[in-house]
């Protein structure tokens, strides 16, 4: 079908939706979508499906205030009647707070996402000085070589490379909250869970929370 409008949506997901996984997602936005009664483009082919591509999976168990999606449509609508249409479709964890249009020609948006900001929270028994100083140790580290198990397949990488910034946002006895930019682009993704167990400060304990915070594009580096 003829594509005539792209828009990008922003959304949250919640402690309500935190568990689905991305294919799971995409169902969820294709029915939602459908029952709203909204004009979608469908690629052509044997098996046509809506044109609707997310900026980059989100782990699941993470939950977010700034997830990106774009939805192709085969007539034009005004944002704001789309946002209407669609809110009464949603689940609860499913928060659109910003629609804009695109245009049709950009690049795609999975190919224009560069960093990933996070919140990352965490138990520890570490000093706020302690923990500003396993920070630092790590951000001067050249190389961090690290390996990450997924099914039978084990993957050798250099997980420094994947890490843009760590910060200490804040610290209260026994909690860290961390704010981390990590790459997030077609060659690698850095992930929080990873960065916490390499900094050392919670043992072999996975992050109390992660909350993806932004999506930074290419064009706002």
């Amino acid at each position: 079908m003829n594509a005539l409008q792209r828009l990008r949506l922003t959304f949250a997901r919640g402690e309500e939706t935190k568990y689905i996984s991305h294919l799971d997602l995409m169902r969820l936005w294709e029915r939602a979508l459908c029952r709203a009664g909204l004009p979608l483009s469908y690629s052509s082919g044997h098996t046509p499906h809506a044109k609707i591509s997310l900026a980059a999976p989100l782990a699941v168990g993470v939950t977010s205030e700034a997830e990106l999606v774009d939805i192709v449509l085969e007539r034009r609508i005004s944002p704001l009647h789309f946002m209407r249409s669609l809110e009464k479709q949603l689940p609860k964890g499913i928060d659109v707070p910003e629609v804009q249009e695109v245009g049709l020609g950009v690049p795609s948006l999975q190919s224009q996402v560069r960093f990933a900001e996070y919140t990352v929270t965490l138990e520890t028994h570490h000093t706020p000085e302690e923990v500003q100083n396993s920070v630092k140790h790590l951000l001067a580290l050249e190389s961090l070589p690290w390996q990450h198990a997924r099914d039978k397949e084990v993957r050798h990488y250099d997980l420094r490379t994947l890490i843009d910034d760590i910060w200490l946002e804040d610290w209260r006895e026994g909690c860290a909250v961390l704010g981390m930019r990590l790459q997030t682009d077609p060659t690698g993704t850095g992930r929080p869970e990873q960065v916490a167990m390499a900094l050392a400060l919670c043992g072999d304990e996975p992050p109390t929370s992660i909350h993806r915070t932004r999506l930074v594009l290419a064009d706002e580096r």
